[in-house]
């Protein structure tokens, strides 16, 4: 499963993301995924890459994150 920066995501537990940046860790070289809650007052968060995407089939919902297909009505 590929992030995609900027895409809104919905974590197994119900809340809301959006995907603000991958990064690099400068220590380990490891891909990290930053992303922010769409809720009041959220904090930034980071999270290696590999745990983003991890299968947890947990609450109906495969990935740890999953991409939401959300469209403007625009």
């Amino acid at each position: 499963m590929d992030v995609e920066v900027k895409g809104i995501y919905r974590h197994y537990k119900g809340d809301f993301y959006i995907v603000e940046d991958i990064a690099t860790n400068s220590e380990t070289l490891e891909k990290m995924v930053i992303y922010r809650g769409l809720y009041e007052n959220a904090p930034l968060w980071v999270r290696p890459y590999n745990l983003f995407v991890d299968e947890v089939n947990k609450n109906n919902q495969k990935y740890r994150f999953e991409k939401q297909d959300i469209k403007s009505k625009r």
